[in-house]
């Protein structure tokens, strides 16, 4: 495991600081484009607030294998006469979906219609904010302001930007001198939020409810990336200085894509679902609150990957793992949250998936991690290696 770690998971620190100062370099100069471009967007705009939240194991020291892949937060200002109101989207999508109401400070008017007609959809008789509609906008809009960052990095890198419906769009960055060493290709995954406060947002959910209903024009997830950060950092202070509780996370992470290598369709797209980095990381910070932080040591690293399975498998096979923020009342009270988080309903991340699909990565997930020395053997040669699909 030690070796799996070193040769295929551990990122070097030199690169992976090269290309996250690089691209927040890049993606300083087009939210300061794209900022400029609406500097006078009327009372009845989006716009751009002009700073970015970077988020995502690139920046909470878990990235595996190559720094090539990055999530920025881009936090959106909405008119100022205009408030966000989130509330659960209670039966209207998936477990933990939220929708966005607006209340106007001085009440709605004539004047709010043509935001609400460029921005809003109708849900349950009352206008919400749409993150389809918001999304689209903020795609054209990057789009538009691209040409000016182009010209003014073109000789340190080529950028250029993609997007897929229903999907942040992504800055594509090809650096062309050594301003970078080892010239990696990154690809930033550039994410719209409308802020909450208290380091709270609201991003976009993938469109998959039921077509020609509004209700997944409507939907958000709410993002606590700010706070997971917090919580990490909280915990690095308390576990030991050599704690493995990272390195677990890395080295299952990389189990769990050796294994899909050996999976057919539609069981390799599940498996990836449901072992998704998220709920790795949320399993993890559960178990890390069980008992005592000495007890991750790096050298009971192989006791610790152990029983990081074995608690995930028991979730899987009990189809319960709770959001760690939302409606968590045994967060440490060194990690303040914000009331909003504290009063939320909890979400269970796993009751989208039915019973017996659970069952089946129970099953594989033990058995990859009694088979691990051999599935690290057999897979790791290039020949069996494919892609590993993007979030």
């Amino acid at each position: 495991l030690e070796r799996f770690h070193a040769r295929q998971l551990r990122v070097s620190p030199h690169v992976l600081g090269h290309s996250k100062a690089h691209v927040g370099r890049v993606v300083a100069e087009l939210v300061r484009a794209a900022k400029a471009q609406g500097l006078q967007p009327g009372p009845l705009a989006l716009s751009l607030r002009g700073d970015f939240v970077r988020i995502g194991s690139a920046y909470e020291q878990h990235k595996v294998r190559s720094p090539d892949c990055f999530d920025i937060l881009v936090p959106l200002r909405l008119p100022p006469h205009l408030e966000p109101q989130p509330r659960p989207a209670d039966g209207l999508g998936p477990c933990g979906a939220f929708v966005c109401g607006l209340r106007a400070r001085d009440g709605w008017t004539r004047r709010c219609r043509p935001f609400a007609e460029g921005f809003c959809v109708e849900l349950q008789g009352r206008s919400h904010l749409s993150s389809g509609l918001v999304l689209r906008w903020f795609q054209g809009h990057l789009q538009r302001c691209l040409g000016a960052v182009r010209y003014r990095l073109q000789e340190r890198c080529r950028v250029s930007l993609s997007a897929c419906p229903g999907q942040p769009p992504t800055l594509h960055i090809l650096p062309c001198s050594d301003y970078v060493c080892c010239h990696i290709s990154m690809a930033v995954r550039l994410i719209p939020a409308i802020p909450l406060g208290d380091a709270l947002y609201l991003t976009a959910l993938p469109p998959d409810g039921p077509r020609g209903s509004p209700a997944p024009e409507a939907l958000w997830g709410l993002n606590a990336s700010r706070h997971e950060q917090r919580l990490l950092g909280w915990l690095k202070e308390q576990a030991p200085a050599a704690s493995c509780h990272l390195k677990c996370l890395q080295i299952l992470k990389g189990l769990r894509d050796l294994r899909r290598q050996g999976l057919e369709e539609p069981f390799c797209s599940q498996w990836g679902r449901v072992l998704s980095s998220y709920v790795l990381k949320t399993a993890l910070f559960s178990l890390l609150l069980q008992g005592p932080l000495e007890a991750w040591d790096e050298q009971f690293l192989v006791e610790r990957l152990e029983d990081l399975v074995l608690y995930l498998r028991d979730c899987l096979r009990k189809q319960v793992l709770m959001d760690f923020f939302l409606g968590n009342a045994s967060i440490p009270e060194a990690v303040a949250l914000p009331r909003f988080l504290k009063e939320a309903g909890p979400v269970n991340l796993l009751s989208a998936f039915d019973g017996p699909t659970l069952d089946l990565v129970a099953f594989q997930l033990i058995s990859t991690w009694i088979q691990a020395p051999h599935i690290i053997r057999m897979y790791s040669s290039p020949r069996f290696v494919r892609p590993v699909p993007a979030p």
